[in-house]
């Protein structure tokens, strides 16, 4: 199956739709408001459709305090030296030059429900008829005994890339030959299910040509992931020797690091390591808390239009939706987003609106043009957003299929950015 930004372009299937009543405001704002807090795969892909297929008929603000965006998918291809960090930075000019979005660069650090009224740190009080949440996540207080976030520097997440990106990249390239990388993987659910083994994938790419005595040492809590047989294989053949990945059979779920001392204890023994990337259990972003709408970790969406559970006027998008079956990623933030930006038209100005449908695929890269894939299409029942149908690559393949797996990844990139930011 070959992706590129066409795969983008539209909404749902040309299917029987039904037509919303527009609603009614009672204090006379002359078009409803929506305002979408965060900008990444889901809220900026919900902001441009909001504004662009209303035509301007709905008042659309964007929070973000970011002026620059990193995209979290390819930032493990930078860190392995494919992709320069530049090539994963966008902005958000075209979304208020060309689509009339009103992007405000600020922290939302207070959403009051009963008054639909949102307040940002700097002061400013923003008021919505229908709001859009994409947080993204944030990391469990106390996730991986002796680290926080105040040690993100010595033993860096980079799981919201960008400085992180740049930070993890730099230790790894000042690491003593054969020296030790260390990985603590996350528990499930998590941001990009094949992330930290893509991540390992691309470490070992990188000391395979600058550090090849080194050794990379993996402690995971889950006794499979995402596309385990094919990262395997993939190590096998391209970093023989090089990857050791310890499972919960043998403590990689009793871990603990020491910052200070660079030592990863797994199960009672210690690892002096040169490089640690620790990758906590996350939860919703912040605000997705703040605003009332989670139950434990995450925020319970209804799937036919991502809207809240706990509050009918809030829908939460990508990362932070307790949605069902899709994975944490990118490509279905996107998708959850047209969904969404779909059912608020037709809430707030009646416009139809079609039978909810999902789609997600998931790239990884082992080793230059050496692409594996997983993806699923989705629908939306009464109770979650279900599975239909599925694939993945299949261990063995040919090199020409891998490569053009890549190239296939690089469309969907340019897609997918595209169709983000305008």
């Amino acid at each position: 199956m070959t992706l590129n930004r066409r795969i983008f372009l539209g909404s749902a299937a040309a299917m029987a739709g039904t037509l919303a009543a527009p609603a009614v405001f009672a204090d006379g704002h002359k078009k409803p408001r929506v305002v979408v807090i965060g900008g990444g795969a889901g809220g900026a892909t919900a902001a441009r459709y909001l504004a662009k297929d209303s035509k301007g008929a709905l008042d659309v603000t964007l929070i973000e305090p970011s002026r620059d965006y990193y995209t979290c998918f390819f930032s493990n291809l930078v860190i392995g030296g494919i992709k320069e960090l530049s090539s994963i930075r966008h902005s958000y000019g075209t979304l208020a030059a060309e689509y009339g979005v009103n992007v405000v660069h600020d922290w939302a650090v207070e959403v009051d429900r009963s008054a639909k009224m949102i307040s940002l740190a700097g002061g400013a009080k923003l008021a919505y008829d229908k709001l859009v949440i994409a947080p993204g996540i944030d990391f469990v207080d106390g996730a991986v005994e002796g680290w926080d976030v105040s040690a993100q520097n010595k033993m860096p997440h980079a799981y919201k890339a960008g400085s992180q990106t740049e930070l993890l990249r730099a230790q790894i390239l000042a690491m003593p030959q054969g020296g030790v990388f260390a990985m603590v993987a996350p528990p499930n659910p998590y941001r990009c299910p094949p992330g930290p083994y893509e991540r390992i994938s691309m470490v070992a790419h990188l000391l395979k040509q600058t550090n090849p005595t080194a050794k990379i040492l993996i402690a995971d809590p889950k006794s499979k992931f995402s596309k385990m047989a094919l990262f395997q294989e993939g190590w096998g053949t391209h970093y023989d020797g090089m990857v050791d990945w310890v499972g919960p059979d043998f403590g990689g779920d009793k871990v603990s690091v020491n910052p200070d001392t660079m030592m990863l204890t797994i199960d009672g023994e210690e690892n002096k390591v040169d490089v640690c990337n620790v990758i906590p259990a996350m939860k919703a972003g912040r605000i997705a808390q703040i605003a009332g709408v989670t139950e434990g970790n995450w925020a319970p969406v209804h799937a036919k239009d991502m809207s809240s559970k706990i509050d009918g006027d809030i829908y939460v998008l990508g990362d932070a939706a307790a949605q069902g079956d899709m994975p944490k990623s990118g490509f279905a933030a996107n998708s959850q987003a047209k969904v969404c930006a779909m059912a608020i038209r037709g809430a707030l100005l009646g416009s139809k609106v079609f039978p909810a449908k999902f789609s997600n695929t998931c790239w990884s890269l082992i080793d230059t043009n050496d692409g594996v894939k997983v993806g699923a299409s989705y629908k939306a029942t009464d109770d979650k957003i279900a599975k239909v149908d599925g694939f993945i690559s299949q261990t063995g393949e040919s090199s020409a299929t891998r490569a053009q797996n890549f190239k296939e990844s690089e469309g969907w990139y340019a897609g997918i950015t595209k169709d983000m930011f305008g």
